[in-house]
């Protein structure tokens, strides 16, 4: 970590000093790859067929026309004729997902027309394998349709991500095609990129539609080779660079117009990098790029409505390893609102300063934060606080991380604050709330028969953070963190959580009342405001203690957060069980609901698609009813197989506490869960003999089954006067393989509740038994299942 002393950092918060501002894209090869054209090469082909991995291009018939060369190399062609894309993914989950979408057993799409970006040997290809044809048999006016998608309908500056592998040495590897399809979609692209999609990242390879009525994603996968070889996972860092420190000093006006001055220190995680991406808020326009000794770099940033993605161009390549350090000044407004009332609300939570282009929540890294805030505002921020100073009109305050972290953040406004510390884990907790409502808020006063006021409620939010500090930390071990700071926002409808700061929704520091009146009658939906906090907190394991790098492992994240929150919910109200049995019942209806188009979350994919399954023709709701909700269940599952009458719920934490102890600070998979699951297997979830959880993980994360239970009973009396019970349990709605152990309770005669063992179940199936109780001479009021929500089902 490095390590500025305080004297140092004064020096620099006084102001932010703007060298002179610079012209953006102004480097000459940029230039020239802006503004590509046709040029005069072309090829007619016949029966070829480009190979790129699982994708397989047959040109049947017609002309390719190579664009203008850049530096020497060409990097794109159009092609007009007769063509057919086939697609078969390497594997199984994704040849699944293809053929829900299609509804076919194989993907073919013709297509007549199409338009190929690209920095590998396609050029090379083509022009070996075709014959001279002209350049008139082309339409033009295809590379500016190309363009126009690219910039204002997609948002990527493609531009810029050929300009990487032009200025660099190494071979490229970057391939782009945009298919006119004619039987599943006109507008469908097919892109590999070694340094991985930004869209599903860090995988190498997807397959969209891009309309406005079928906008999705259909396919995305790693290079087939790296699963023929074992080496495809979503822990992979594809990212071009590491960033290892941000000194990051910022200034936020009254008006809520941010200046900021970002010092990034990365590495080179390839050789051959010159053309380095950030994530930067669109609104936020970069004045002026220096390196070393302070040299002017050219740099990349397109309209904020376009392709405005942040791009820095290196005096030279890097070796891989190589560190270089780069100055950034950049402003701008919109990344944060001035709400009225003291109220300011940050847009930009994880891109108000120059961060990594993809796999956020993969990368770690040091920081060194300066907050420059209008007199009379607080400051809460991730990282410790190292001091704080009034400089004339300004509140200016330090921050240093604890650890290195996947992103920095802060939230501010005339905050007042309550605070209490614990000593296990040992923990400062700060609830900031703001002593005035927004300005959006102020004409509803009158009308509101509680109170708008937000501070007499911030004891609730300190009292469930400490509560879900002192729940979590026995269940899953600590985190690095000594200090958690619970924040108001003015946002209603989401709340978030970044290392030692949480956001929480204006609306859950309402009373009962005021959140009826403004709400209406479902003020509470699905129990949003009891989980909220618990939920938020319960990140600072789930996606920050232990990270994820993929979509694909992002289930991990959410679905363990809110499966914490329902074990926070069973102790809190141990008293109110009803209130635990309700957050499962929600949970499940989340999934099993059907939306407005029609589809239940729980059909719609696996887990590990992520987001993947938002698209316009399954619901932009799928995301949060599938993956919030499964994600709990299937670690609730998990709980409820390890569970043991005797020893309670000792080796689940165990297997919690190991998991969190390995990855603390580091990126966790699902594959890297499922074996420290299977290091902490017990004899009931060893339905295979062999050790392994294949079984499990197989039906739930990486598979969509959803089984049905009957369930019918009888108790009776022998010869001792013991009590026998009879039941038949029927499995239904699965294929041959699917196993699950079902639990059955027993509600005795005192009303009591008692886990009389498991039936386990194979396939569609009906388990007759008889069993006797013995020592129970009083007849149970009843028989069940699933009494705890063991199992995930359809009924």
């Amino acid at each position: 970590m490095i390590r500025v002393a305080l004297s140092c950092c004064l020096l620099f918060v006084v102001s932010i000093t703007l060298p002179a501002q610079q012209t953006p894209n102004s480097d000459g090869t940029y230039q020239q790859l802006r503004s590509l054209g046709m040029g005069t090469e072309a090829v007619s082909v016949n029966d070829l067929t480009l190979k790129r991995d699982a994708a397989h291009f047959q040109l049947n018939s017609g002309t390719v026309c190579f664009l203008a060369s850049v530096n020497g190399k060409v990097t794109g062609a159009v092609f007009v004729g007769e063509g057919r894309l086939l697609l078969t993914p390497p594997i199984p989950s994704e040849q699944r997902s293809l053929k829900l979408l299609t509804k076919e057993e194989e993907f073919s799409e013709n297509f007549n027309r199409m338009v190929l970006r690209f920095t590998d040997n396609t050029y090379d290809e083509l022009k070996k394998a075709g014959k001279p044809g002209s350049a008139s048999a082309c339409d033009a006016g295809l590379i500016l349709e190309s363009q126009h998608t690219m910039r204002k309908k997609l948002h990527y500056n493609v531009d810029a991500r050929i300009l990487q592998d032009v200025l660099s040495p190494q071979p490229g590897g970057f391939f782009l095609a945009l298919i006119h399809g004619k039987h599943y979609s006109d507008k469908m692209l097919l892109a590999i990129d070694p340094h991985g999609i930004l869209d599903v990242y860090p995988e190498e390879i997807e397959l969209q539609t891009y309309e406005d009525n079928k906008e999705g994603v259909w396919a995305a996968f790693h290079y087939s080779s790296e699963y023929a070889d074992g080496k495809a996972s979503s822990a992979q860092q594809n990212n071009v660079v590491h960033i290892e420190h941000q000194q990051l000093d910022t200034e936020i006006e009254k008006s809520a117009h941010l200046n900021g001055k970002a010092t990034t220190t990365f590495a080179a995680r390839v050789p051959g990098v010159r053309v380095v991406p950030f994530s930067l808020f669109p609104s936020l326009r970069v004045k002026s790029v220096t390196g070393d000794g302070g040299q002017q770099l050219n740099f990349i940033q397109e309209d904020k409505a376009q392709d405005p993605q942040f791009w820095v161009v290196l005096p030279k390549p890097l070796a891989a390893g190589e560190k270089y350090t780069i100055t950034t000044t950049y402003d701008g407004k919109d990344a944060v609102l001035n709400e009225g009332g003291g109220n300011y609300f940050p847009v930009a939570r994880e891109d108000w300063y120059p961060n990594a282009a993809a796999g956020l929540f993969g990368e770690r890294s040091d920081y060194d934060l300066t907050f420059r805030i209008p007199k009379g505002m607080t400051m809460a921020a991730t990282g410790a606080l190292v001091s704080e100073t009034i400089q004339g009109d300004r509140s200016v305050s330090v921050w240093k991380s604890e650890a290195p972290t996947a992103v920095a953040g802060f939230n501010f406004g005339r905050f007042k604050a309550v605070e209490t510390k614990i000593d296990k884990p040992e923990m400062q907790i700060i609830s900031l709330a703001n002593e005035d409502p927004p300005s959006f808020l102020q004409g509803a006063q009158g009308g509101v028969r509680g109170t708008l006021s937000t501070v007499d409620l911030s004891r609730k939010a300190l009292g469930e953070a400490e509560l879900s500090m002192r729940i979590y930390s026995d269940f899953f071990g600590p985190v690095p963190y000594k200090r958690l700071q619970i924040t108001q926002q003015t946002a209603s409808g989401f709340g978030q959580s970044w290392p030692e700061l949480v956001y929480l929704p204006l609306t859950y520091l309402f009373d009962n009342t005021t959140r009826h009146f403004l709400l209406g009658m479902n003020d509470n939906p699905y129990g949003y405001f009891t989980v909220v906090a618990p939920h938020e907190v319960a990140h600072q394991w789930w996606g920050h203690a232990v990270g994820f790098n993929s979509y694909r492992d992002q289930w991990m994240s959410e679905g363990f957060a809110d499966m914490s929150a329902s074990i926070y919910i069973q102790i809190v109200y141990a008293k109110e069980p009803q209130k635990y049995h309700k957050f499962w019942d929600d949970e499940r209806h989340l999934l099993l609901q059907k939306n407005a188009q029609g589809f239940r979350a729980i059909d719609t994919g696996a887990l590990v698609m992520g987001e993947r399954v938002i698209n316009t023709r399954e619901g932009e709701d799928t995301y949060r009813r599938l993956i919030y909700p499964k994600g709990a269940y299937v670690l609730h599952m998990i709980r409820q197989m390890m569970w043991d009458r005797r020893t309670g719920d000792d080796r689940f934490k165990e297997t919690m506490r190991d998991f969190v102890a390995t990855y603390n600070g580091r990126v966790a998979t699902t594959e890297d869960f499922k074996a420290m699951v299977e290091k902490h297997i017990s004899p009931e979830m060893d339905l295979q003999g062999s050790g392994k959880m294949d079984w499990f993980f197989g039906e739930w994360v990486y598979g969509t089954a959803l089984p049905t239970y009957a369930f019918d009973y009888s108790f009776e009396k022998d010869p001792a006067g013991d009590v026998v019970l009879k039941y038949k349990l029927t499995q239904s709605g699965v294929d041959k393989n699917f196993g699950m152990p079902v639990p059955i309770y027993l509600e005795l005669a005192n009303g009591s509740i008692a886990r009389l063992g498991s039936s386990r179940m194979i396939g569609n199936m009906t388990n007759d038994q008889s069993v006797t109780l013995t020592g129970l001479k009083d007849t149970p009021r009843r028989a069940m299942i699933n009494y705890n929500a063991d199992v995930l089902s359809g009924n």
